[in-house]
């Protein structure tokens, strides 16, 4: 690994993100990009992804994002000659509800308006798609979209490093930012435990971190830390890692097929988060399982899948992705701090939206971006007129109604 040292462009943040946005500034021909990380890379929050990418989205520019992200990880090998093991199994979302047929029917509609293949399952062709379902008498839709997939963390973090690197980018992890000089409003130098170094633009995107960071230059942004959890079970008869992704969100519960394993995980209605001046530079965010949350998901899963009950549990993942008080991205430049941008407030798209999101970071860089990017602005809680509680609780909320339908009673 490199060292920091003076650079046109500085990033900060090793994970899905601050790598993505590294590869996609050098291909646009930035070529003095530095990435400075306080760890190893993909050791925070990106490594504790269970990498769902989902296309399907009811609205036209959710969807538009994560469909060109997922063009980039089906086609990256081929352009970098790096895997980011991008399985394309697709996915089923379950509908328990009328009312939930109806946010189904939505989701299918703006999938005709962006051109993603999507189809209404019969039960008949339910079950020969996910035969370990064995209980679906509940179902009153099911929405199937085939392009959909996952992702390794991991391997998706590791391919854009190399990739980016070919590019000239140089990666110094094991380097806290500590500070970040702002002279006359404008970035001049970021600063590590090894020294200070001259840049002119430094990119936050540290995923949990960004809010403390973006502290350093003078900024408060409501970027909140919200804890969420999954569970790998032992092995379960058919449960192969091509099985589609399943998502039922009346009960707030997604799961797949993981190496004859079964990953299950969900949303909580009753979230933990942090606020984010309790979130230092350098402290180590962790936590441990919440028994009662990840037994309430498999719970959930087993009324479809009765087999789970029988598995034990053979790992545990927790990790604190950063949501919005709207639950909008927050990426783009900082008007009021020239030279500070960030990728932030990703609300748990960080692995699965990566490429698209460092593509909006590239184009809100530009001076033209589209109305869509330059919604996603920091600007629009600067000057803030927010309170820290305040956006605690919004951005909270929206971790808790990710899956907007309410959990029903059956």
């Amino acid at each position: 690994m490199s060292s920091p040292r003076d650079a046109e462009i500085t990033i900060v943040g090793g994970g899905a993100i601050g790598t993505a946005v590294a590869y996609f500034l050098a291909r646009d021909g930035r070529r003095d990009v530095q990435l400075l990380e306080r760890r190893g890379l993909c050791e925070a929050t990106s490594s504790q992804a269970a990498g769902f990418v989902g296309q399907a989205r009811p609205t036209a520019e959710r969807a538009r994002l994560t469909m060109a992200a997922t063009e980039v990880y089906r086609t990256f090998e081929r352009d970098t000659g790096y895997t980011m093991d991008y399985k394309e199994c697709g996915a089923v979302r379950l509908a328990l509800s009328e009312t939930s047929v109806g946010e189904l029917q939505q989701i299918a509609d703006t999938a005709t308006v962006t051109g993603l293949p999507v189809e209404f399952l019969s039960p008949a062709r339910l079950r020969d798609i996910y035969p370990v379902l064995e209980r679906t008498d509940s179902v009153k839709a099911a929405l199937w979209s085939p392009t959909d997939g996952y992702l390794q963390p991991n391997s998706l973090v590791s391919a854009y490093v190399q990739a980016a690197r070919d590019l000239g980018v140089t990666i110094a992890t094991q380097s806290a930012v500590t500070g970040i000089e702002v002279a006359n409003g404008a970035v001049r130098s970021v600063a590590t435990e090894d020294g200070s170094y001259r840049t002119e633009q430094v990119i936050i995107a540290a995923g949990p971190w960004s809010s403390a960071l973006a502290r350093l230059a003078g900024l408060e942004l409501p970027i909140v830390p919200v804890l969420h959890e999954y569970f790998v079970t032992e092995p379960v008869p058919g449960w192969h890692g091509d099985l589609p992704c399943l998502r039922i969100p009346e009960v707030q519960v997604y799961a797949r097929g993981e190496s004859g394993r079964v990953l299950c995980g969900g949303f909580e209605n009753h979230g933990t988060s942090i606020d984010p001046r309790e979130v230092g530079v350098a402290s180590r965010l962790a936590a441990r399982p919440n028994w009662d949350v990840l037994g309430g998901f498999a719970g959930s899963l087993g009324e479809f899948a009765p087999a789970l009950a029988r598995a034990g549990v053979a790992a545990t993942f927790q990790g604190w992705p950063a949501f919005s008080p709207d639950g909008r991205f927050i990426v783009g430049p900082v008007s009021s701090v020239r030279g500070l941008a960030l990728a932030a407030g990703c609300n748990a798209h960080g692995v699965s939206g990566s490429a698209g999101l460092a593509m909006h970071l590239v184009e809100s860089l530009t001076g033209d971006p589209s109305p869509y990017v330059r919604s996603l602005s920091p600007d629009r809680f600067v000057p803030r007129n927010w309170s820290f509680g305040d956006a605690r609780r919004e951005a909270q909320a929206v971790y808790e109604t990710y899956y907007p339908m309410p959990a029903v009673t059956r």
